[in-house]
């Protein structure tokens, strides 16, 4: 049966859940679902700050024997983001987004005091993707005035941003641990854009023997290809237009490696050359590296990282591609 449910502006109204079928279509102040009513569940999006509620609905949903995924962001989402919890939506029962700007992966002079934030834009693109709740604790919420309880990687995390932001994956295990804590998943969804994070969030659920699947998401870009961002927000019109040095660089390197190139200094220096030719670019690394160690590698073989990271102005950008060789 095909439901069709019009709700005006309000946010919060009761919906049927369908996670196979779902999206929406806003038209001036109304929004229009269509759905495919199979379970006759009763949707409703939460919210809360609260750990404490937010383990809660969880030992609920645990106690209907529900599956429950996990997509860990810092907010201020995008298409990118909207393609996790859609995949989430469509492998588990119930799908929890948190929205946290964690504090203690920012270095000391990063943009944490700037990171964007826009919390109602955010219930708006998790309550159409499907979400059930959406967690966003305060830093205090997060870590007590005398927190000092870290986890930390080695090796995989050495190497790339790693090496340029010596404390980044720290602060990253740190906080993904805690939300494993407080959440207990079946599944939580990781973008590749953030190739390096994916892989230390695998190996730190391989080494701590976390009963969790950590799956892996494709790259959302725009049109014109740049990686979708939340930090995209900071380029002006020029420095967005010279941003797509990226996705140019990125793309050559994998058409190098697809065209039969086996050395992997001969793909860096390509891809180098590209991004040089961008006066607006400066140039953090260009590395091919082993896509699950990291590691950086002299022979293109196997499953292998192209990753590059790039100032446009002062705006940090990364990109990548992974291809199996």
């Amino acid at each position: 049966m095909i439901l069709i449910l019009i709700q005006m502006t309000a946010p919060y109204g009761p919906y049927i859940r369908d996670k196979d079928f779902f999206w929406y279509v806003r038209a001036k102040r109304v929004r229009i679902f269509f759905y495919v009513k199979r379970k006759g569940e009763v949707y409703k999006m939460e919210m809360t700050g609260s750990i404490k509620e937010t383990r809660a609905k969880i030992k609920e949903w645990r106690r209907q024997g529900l599956s429950v995924g996990l997509v860990p962001t810092m907010g201020y989402l995008h298409e990118g983001h909207k393609s996790l919890i859609v995949k989430a939506v469509k492998e588990n029962d119930r799908v929890v987004v948190s929205d946290f700007v964690n504090p203690i992966q920012f270095g000391a002079n990063e943009d944490l005091s700037t990171y964007p934030r826009d919390i109602e834009a955010d219930r708006n693109l998790c309550e159409a993707a499907g979400a059930d709740l959406v967690f966003y604790p305060a830093v205090e919420e997060m870590y007590q005035k005398d927190f000092s309880t870290f986890v930390e990687t080695e090796r995989v995390s050495a190497e790339l941003c790693g090496k340029s932001r010596p404390t980044h994956f720290r602060g990253v295990c740190t906080v993904v641990l805690k939300l494993f804590h407080i959440v207990s998943p079946d599944r939580a969804y990781f973008g590749q854009k953030d190739a390096q994070q994916l892989a230390v969030i695998r190996r730190m659920a391989r080494d701590l023997d976390l009963d969790i699947e950590i799956v892996g998401c494709p790259i959302i870009r725009e049109a014109d290809g740049l990686a979708k961002s939340s930090r995209n927000t900071y380029l002006s019109e020029m420095e967005r237009k010279a941003a797509l040095i990226l996705s140019k660089a990125v793309l050559a390197g994998e058409k190098m490696i697809a065209d039969g190139e086996r050395d992997a200094s001969a793909v860096i220096a390509h891809m180098r050359s590209i991004l040089e030719s961008e006066p607006l670019a400066k140039i953090d690394y260009v590395e091919l590296t082993d896509a699950d160690s990291i590691e950086k590698i002299q022979t293109v073989k196997g499953r292998v990282l192209g990753a590059v990271a790039v100032f446009i102005g002062t705006t940090r950008l990364i990109d990548n591609f992974i291809v199996e060789a």
